[in-house]
């Protein structure tokens, strides 16, 4: 389902990977603040679906855009539809991933480029955002990097998805650092094992709960987390509640860096 553009004034929030887990969450609190939604993601009938459902509540408009960010030809469409938006991107999440946990012997290149593809794409697409944030006078960045991009768990190999993540903690850094002087802060949420379709690529969609629930104690909270519970800390960072923070990579997981069971 998608919606033409407002033609108002009012902030608009892109969401990379926003019809499902994470980022589908973060879009059903920014679009209950009130902010137009840009959702775009590979599967055309979840993002349809995400529409949908969020434009039951509230009158913000919701317009979506399919891309799969590992197809190059399809991230660059999508690079110059934002290039051509007039308005203002006031916020921006980057939730769009991958994961398949594999040893790191039995890699192959093209399990490499699969994630490192999407990480090329959100460097492009981040370039697009902030030059729309410099034209409008700000914005705040969020993305969402990984608790496996700071801690190895040797029952779930992911050699090249970490260093995937490792990369978009240390862009989001760096991005905070050179973009401050445009009222741009970049902040990264650094999730652990939170129940999201996203585990769909290697456990039967139904059995995802049940898988995940042995993860349980592997967390000092005691569970494993739900999409809102990355969302919460996603939206503070996102508002104006957060303006005196940016450069960080807060852990959202928990309490696995904390210590692990």
């Amino acid at each position: 389902m998608s919606h033409p553009p407002s033609s108002s004034d009012r902030p608009l929030a892109l969401i990379l990977g926003g019809s499902t887990g994470i980022g589908r969450a973060i879009a059903a609190r920014l679009h209950d603040r009130g902010l137009d939604l840009l959702l775009v993601a590979r599967d055309a009938t979840r993002l349809a679906t995400a529409a949908r459902e969020l434009a039951t509540s509230g009158n913000a408009l919701i317009d979506t855009f399919v891309a799969d960010l590992t197809d190059e030809a399809q991230a660059d469409r999508l690079v110059a539809r934002l290039d051509a938006e007039p308005r203002h991107f006031a916020r921006f999440v980057n939730s769009a991933g991958t994961f398949f946990p594999k040893p790191f012997l039995d890699h192959t290149k093209a399990d490499y480029d699969r994630y490192h593809s999407v990480n090329r794409a959100s460097f492009a697409v981040t370039q697009a955002v902030a030059r729309n944030m410099r034209t409008h006078g700000g914005g705040a960045i969020v993305n969402i990097g990984s608790m496996w991009a700071r801690q190895a768990i040797k029952a779930t190999p992911s050699s090249a998805y970490s260093m995937a993540k490792a990369g978009l903690h240390s862009l989001t850094q760096h991005l905070a650092m050179e973009l401050a002087e445009h009222k741009i802060r970049v902040n990264a949420v650094a999730p652990a094992v939170v129940v999201t379709p996203i585990y769909g690529a290697f456990i039967e969609p139904a059995k995802i709960e049940e898988t995940l629930a042995g993860f349980n104690g592997f967390h000092p909270i005691g569970r494993v987390g739900r999409p809102d519970d990355v969302a919460a800390v996603a939206d503070f960072l996102l508002s104006a509640a957060s303006s005196w923070v940016t450069g960080a990579i807060w852990d959202a997981d928990g309490g696995v860096m904390a210590g692990r069971n």
